[in-house]
C-alpha cells in the first residue's frame, strides 16, 4: 500500500497530500520519499495557491522509524528528512497541516516546516526524542518559529507532549476545531483560493525568506551534531536499543 495519497482539490488550487499507513503514519524512508516525490512533481503547478497535508487513521504520526535511527542507517535517514524539511520550507504555496491524534517526532518536525497548523481537540504535540537518549534536530531548528525559545526549549529537553488548547495558547497551533480538515479547507477557500497563485507565490517567499535561509544553515549544523557527537556517545545507541527492546534504558552519562 501507497504510504501516500496526493491528489489537486478546487480547481487545481490545492494541492492535497494524505498519509495513508494508519494508525501510526511512521514518517520512514518511504513516506519520506513519497512526500518530498509529490512536492517536487507539483511545486511548478502554475495554479497552485496552497497544500493541505492531512492523514488517515486516529493519528498524524507516531514520529519516525527509530529502527532508521541506528547508525548503519542514521545519516541517510537524516539528509531524507532534512531535504523534505528544505523541499517543504521551500514550497511555492502555504502548506496547511491538519492533525488529530499523536503528532510527535519526527511527524511533529514534518508538520513545524508547514505553514499553520490546524488541530483537533484530542491532538497531542511533543518531541520525545530526549527520552530515547537522542534530540531532534529539525525540530531544534523549527520549533523557535513557532513559539518563544524557552518553551521550544521545554518541549526538546523534556521529551513531554502538550495537548491541542496549550499548544494554540503556545502558538504552536494555529487554531482547534472538532474537524481539522474542514476547517483548513475552510480557511483555504476563504483566505488563499481567490488569490493570484503568482501573487501568492511571491508573498511566499517574501515572508519565508529568513526562515528558508536559517533553515538551510542550521540543518546542516544540527545534522553534523547528530552525526559526529551524539552518535558518537555510548548513551545514544543504548537509548535506541533499549526502545527496540522494550525496556528501560541505563544511561552511563557517556
Amino acid at each position: 500500500m501507497a504510504p501516500l495519497k496526493d491528489w489537486l482539490d478546487a480547481d487545481g488550487a490545492l494541492l492535497r497530500l494524505r498519509l495513508a499507513r494508519p494508525k501510526a503514519n511512521i514518517v520512514d524512508a518511504e513516506m519520506i520519499a513519497a512526500l518530498h516525490g509529490a512536492l517536487v512533481a507539483h511545486g511548478t503547478n502554475p495554479l497552485l495557491r496552497g497544500v493541505l497535508l492531512d492523514h488517515e487513521g486516529p493519528h498524524f504520526s507516531f514520529g519516525a522509524s527509530v529502527e532508521e535511527h541506528l547508525p548503519a542507517q542514521c545519516a541517510q535517514m537524516l539528509a531524507s528528512l532534512h531535504a523534505l524539511i528544505i523541499a517543504m520550507v521551500d514550497f511555492p504555496a502555504p502548506i496547511i497541516v491538519a492533525v488529530r491524534g499523536q503528532c510527535l517526532g519526527g511527524g511533529l518536525e514534518v508538520a513545524l516546516a508547514g505553514s499553520w497548523i490546524f488541530a483537533a481537540p484530542d491532538a497531542q504535540f511533543g518531541q520525545p526524542e530526549m527520552k530515547l537518549g537522542v534530540f531532534a534536530p529539525a525540530a531544534s531548528v523549527l520549533l523557535p518559529y513557532r513559539v518563544n525559545q524557552p518553551f521550544a526549549e521545554d518541549l526538546l529537553y523534556s521529551g513531554r507532549s502538550i495537548g491541542a488548547a496549550e499548544a494554540e495558547r503556545k502558538g504552536l497551533v494555529h487554531a482547534v476545531a472538532d474537524d481539522p480538515e474542514a476547517a483548513a479547507l475552510s480557511w483555504f477557500h476563504e483566505h488563499l483560493q481567490g488569490k493570484s497563485a503568482a501573487s501568492v507565490a511571491c508573498a511566499t517567499a517574501a515572508a519565508r525568506g529568513a526562515l528558508r535561509r536559517e533553515v538551510r544553515s542550521r540543518l546542516a549544523e544540527v545534522e553534523r551534531l547528530y552525526l559526529d557527537k551524539l552518535m558518537a556517545t555510548r548513551d545514544a545507541n543504548e537509548g535506541l536499543v533499549a526502545f527496540l527492546g522494550k525496556r528501560k534504558p541505563q544511561w552511563e552519562h557517556r
